[in-house]
C-alpha cells in the first residue's frame, strides 16, 4: 500500500510540475519575490494536495479558492510575499494562526526547523494534520483551538504568521513574538479590504508597525463566534 500510495503521489506531482514551474515564474518571481528559499518551496509543495478534490485542476491559478466551512487557501503570491517577509531560515521556529488546509505551513516547512500551526476549526485541523503527516511533513506540529491566544507554551517564536484578518493585533502574539522576530498579519474588517501589516521587535522588545499592501482575507474566527453556529 505505501508502494503504491508513493507511485500515485510521485505521478500526480509529476502531472503538475509544469503548471507549478508557470506560476512560479509568472506570479512569484515576475511580481518580485526575491528570497531563493522561498521560492524553491513554491516550487516544492504540490498545492493540489491542498485542495478540495474538484477544484485540483485550478490549483495552479494565482488566486484564492475555497476549501469548505467558509476558509479559503490563500493566493500563491500572498503566500510567498508573506512567507519571504518573514524572513526566516533552517534554525527558526514559526506560529502560524490558521491552518486551513495546511498549504502555508507547508511552504514554511521546507524553509524552517518547526512549524507549529492552530486552527480553530477541528475537522479542518483534522483532515491538514492528516494531509500534512501524509506528504512527509514531521516539523509540523497541528492544533486545534483559539489562534487570537498563540501557544504560550511553545513561545516564544522567531516569527508568527497569522493567515485570517482581525481588527486588531492581538497582544497575546505579540508577546509570544522573539526579541529581533517579525509577525505578518492582515488587520481590518471582515469582508472589506484590509491592511497586511508588518510587526518587527527589535531586540529591546520595541515593535514598529509597516504597512505593505491592502488584502481581503477571511476573519479571524474566535471561539466566541463558534458558540453561535
Amino acid at each position: 500500500m505505501g508502494l503504491l500510495f508513493l507511485f500515485c503521489f510521485r505521478a500526480s506531482y509529476a502531472e503538475y510540475e509544469a503548471e507549478r514551474e508557470r506560476l512560479v515564474r509568472e506570479a512569484i518571481i515576475a511580481e518580485g519575490i526575491k528570497d531563493e528559499a522561498v521560492i524553491r518551496s513554491m516550487r516544492t509543495v504540490p498545492r493540489e494536495k491542498f485542495v478540495p478534490p474538484r477544484l485540483e485542476k485550478d490549483a495552479y491559478l494565482n488566486r484564492p479558492l475555497p476549501i469548505g466551512y467558509g476558509q479559503t487557501i490563500s493566493q500563491p503570491y500572498i503566500v510567498a510575499l508573506m512567507t519571504q517577509l518573514l524572513e526566516v531560515d533552517e534554525e527558526d521556529t514559526v506560529l502560524e494562526i490558521g491552518t486551513g488546509s495546511g498549504y502555508q505551513a507547508a511552504v514554511l516547512a521546507e524553509i524552517v526547523k518547526t512549524v507549529y500551526t492552530v486552527e480553530i476549526i477541528r475537522p479542518l485541523q483534522k483532515s491538514a494534520a492528516e494531509r500534512l503527516s501524509s506528504l512527509g511533513y514531521s516539523n509540523i506540529k497541528t492544533y486545534a483551538g483559539d489562534g487570537y491566544f498563540g501557544l504560550e507554551e511553545q513561545s516564544p517564536f522567531d516569527a508568527i504568521i497569522v493567515t485570517a484578518a482581525s481588527d486588531h493585533v492581538p497582544p497575546p502574539l505579540v508577546r509570544q513574538l522573539k526579541n529581533g522576530g517579525r509577525m505578518c498579519i492582515p488587520v481590518g474588517q471582515p469582508y472589506f479590504p484590509q491592511v497586511l501589516k508588518l510587526l518587527v521587535k527589535d531586540e529591546k522588545g520595541g515593535v514598529t508597525i509597516h504597512d505593505i499592501l491592502p488584502v481581503v482575507f477571511v476573519p479571524l474566527t474566535r471561539e466566541k463566534d463558534r458558540r453561535k453556529e
